[in-house]
């Protein structure tokens, strides 16, 4: 039986919202599987380059940290005799 709301919109039972989720994410793991079975060679042979390319990336990034090379000097203050 299907509800009519304030609207006067009618929405179909809930099992069928359900159900077609169901089939949306059995469709997508489907795709998912096949899109990785037919790529796994140009992903795999990609992964040699990405590690090359972390390590830019990385310096890149951890060094804003700290103000990079050459950044201004971290002494002790004078003053504080200990």
């Amino acid at each position: 039986m299907n509800e009519t709301h304030e609207s006067g919109h009618r929405h179909g039972p809930p099992r069928a919202a359900a159900r077609s989720k169901w089939v949306f994410l059995a469709f997508a793991a489907i795709a998912a599987f096949f899109l990785f079975t037919e790529h796994r060679a140009h992903l795999l042979g990609a992964l040699p380059f990405l590690l090359l390319l972390a390590c830019p990336v990385m310096h890149f990034f951890h060094h804003r940290g700290h103000g990079g090379h050459g950044g201004e000097p971290r002494n002790k203050p004078e003053g504080d005799g200990k």
